[in-house]
């Protein structure tokens, strides 16, 4: 909606509420104080010449509507910018209208939280006054309400409020609507802070494009210290405030079509981290959980695409849509109608035609009636003379009774043709419902459809940035291949010798431990004769306690025999031969 458009809705309720007789018309002086209040409020230089030869002293009565906006258009919004707040310039005409319109007597609501009703109600109704919202964008708003409040939707009670709703006028006013919202009639069971921040959550989606708000842990640039914010996502801009009440703004994010976010693993003992970056700043972020850290990533990638594409914000293109959809079902539904009135025009030349042939056919009959009463009378008399003109009257009748049962019949065909018709305009009107759920089937799919596109073109991107670097290190790989080819070819030589030395090495530990099993197996047989002269020295001479052999521990066994190193010795040897050992794998 252009910004004239947005204006001229809050200006015709506060130009109706001056309106005390509801005759159109309102007198210069009110007209004048708010003409200097709008040049005030939006921040234009006011022009009291211009204002006071525009309403001269000479006009007769009040001032209309149509005689008002010239003067609006040429000396206001002509030369508004989009500079000034909104919030002031609704609220301005909000207290001009509310105070003559506004009934509080049975309102659960504050007068903000009416003020906010209103502002949606300006954002949802449609661009003809005067201004009213119709059924489908009251559902919008219904639905929306109750999402915020974190109720569920009762399809069946609407449907009842939708049926009651058209069989009156099928819209509401912007005072029917805060009644309605007001009245607590789609809010039962909930209390009224919940119902007032369900509004505010609206509001600030639909009217201050708030996509998405809450808190969040902000990295400074500065100190490099984390403090919570309460972050606040637009459009084209992430503004961060000290708490949730908006008092105190820290600083904006400024989006644009090159920023990124993307997502960071968890450090200095933070965690759900991700990073938004911008043309002058980055800024790493810390959120509550995964699930938050993904939704702002995505909302914040959406507003990204959108500032790319130049298109609104979701819910002002959504409510386009709707508007368009709804001019073409409107178009078809009159086109259907046409329709049908040339069919009933059709249908009622048609039944005048059939009405002026049954009154001939009437007028046959009674006069084929006279003449036969006469020719009754003149029987006796002309028998002889009339027998041939009495055949030709009997073929007369048959051929009329034909062409009456002829018509009868087209008659009961043209009858049975109508209530096909009728049956034809009863399946249109199914299949306009029908073709009206396609359409927002079509349109939910078609959604997910460009969300799948967009990461799937975002992936894309990401591949060929992997095989553009692969490539590259294929072709600086190439030349250290050869190079190492030829290291590998000296190494395996380097190997091949290690190998033989090994096998040596093998043979000559095998020698060992054949040496090393001859001695002890004699260091066995001698334990066993030991063992046996033992015995039959104590049988024979208890008393003698014979010197018993030492200790048979484990023999160092080598190439050169048992013990022939010391226990230093034969590590050191270990050690020097496994570091050769390892000397040609590192050259590797």
């Amino acid at each position: 909606m252009a910004l004239r458009d947005e204006l001229l809705k809050a200006i015709w309720h506060a130009f109706t509420a001056l309106d005390v007789d509801k005759s159109g018309k309102v007198s210069k002086s009110q007209l004048k104080v708010l003409s200097h209040n709008l040049c005030t409020v939006m921040k234009i230089p006011h022009d009291p010449v211009a204002l006071e030869e525009h309403f001269k002293d000479d006009d007769e009565g009040p001032v209309s509507n149509q005689g008002y906006m010239p003067y609006l258009n040429k000396f206001i919004l002509d030369k508004v910018k989009d500079n000034f707040d909104r919030q002031d310039f609704n609220r301005m005409c909000w207290t001009l209208c509310a105070r003559k319109n506004l009934d509080r007597s049975h309102l659960i609501i504050s007068d903000e939280d009416g003020f906010r009703v209103w502002c949606i109600f300006n954002f949802l109704s449609e661009d003809r006054y005067p201004l009213v919202i119709v059924t489908e964008e009251i559902e919008y708003f219904l639905r929306k309400l109750t999402e915020a409040m974190g109720g569920s939707w009762v399809e069946e009670r609407f449907e009842d409020y939708k049926l009651e709703l058209n069989a009156k006028q099928q819209c509401l006013s912007v005072w029917e609507l805060i009644s309605l919202i007001g009245s607590g009639h789609f809010s039962k069971g909930i209390d009224r802070s919940t119902l007032s921040m369900g509004i505010n959550e609206v509001y600030q989606e639909l009217i201050l494009d708030v996509l998405k708000q809450g808190y969040m842990m902000k990295k400074g640039h500065k100190r490099k210290n984390w403090t919570e914010r309460w972050f606040l996502l637009k459009p084209s801009t992430i503004s961060y405030y000290v708490s949730e009440d908006l008092a105190d703004k820290k600083g904006d994010i400024l989006l644009d079509g090159n920023c990124c976010v993307e997502s960071l693993p968890d450090k200095e003992g933070k965690k759900c981290l991700f990073f938004i970056k911008c043309s002058q700043k980055s800024f790493e972020i810390s959120a509550s959980d995964k699930k938050r850290k993904q939704e702002w990533i995505q909302a914040i990638q959406t507003c990204v695409s959108l500032l790319r594409l130049g298109r609104p914000a979701p819910h002002r293109e959504a409510r386009q849509k709707r508007r368009e959809q709804r001019l073409r079902q409107q178009a078809e539904q009159e086109e259907l109608e046409l329709r049908m009135r040339e069919l009933q025009t059709a249908n009622e030349a048609k039944q005048l035609e059939l009405e002026a042939m049954r009154k001939a056919l009437e007028e046959a009959a009674a006069n084929a009636a006279e003449e036969e009463r006469r020719r009754l009378q003149t029987q006796t008399e002309l028998q002889d003379r009339y027998r041939m003109d009495l055949e030709r009257e009997k073929m007369v009748r048959q051929r009329m009774e034909e062409q009456v049962a002829q018509k009868s019949s087209e008659l009961e065909q043209y009858l049975q043709r109508v209530r096909e018709l009728e049956d034809m305009y009863r399946q249109l009107e199914d299949a306009l419902e029908d073709e009206r759920r396609a359409r927002q089937d079509e349109e939910t799919v078609r959604k997910l459809q460009a969300r799948l596109l967009e990461e799937e073109a975002a992936k894309r991107a990401e591949l060929e940035q992997i095989h553009l670097q692969q490539q590259q290190a294929i072709s600086e790989t190439e030349a250290e291949k050869q190079e190492l080819e030829k290291e590998r070819l000296a190494k395996e030589n380097a190997l091949q010798a290690a190998m033989t030395q090994l096998e040596k090495l093998e043979s000559e530990r095998q020698g060992a431990l054949e040496q090393y099993q001859t001695v002890m197996k004699k260091l066995e047989d001698a334990a066993n004769n030991t063992r046996t002269w033992k015995h039959k020295v104590a049988h024979h001479e208890g008393l003698i306690r014979l010197i018993q052999p030492g200790s048979k521990g484990h023999q160092l066994i080598t190439n050169w025999g048992p013990a022939a190193f010391s226990e230093a010795e034969l590590s050191r040897r270990e050690k020097e031969w496994q570091e050769k050992k390892n000397a040609p794998t590192q050259a590797q």
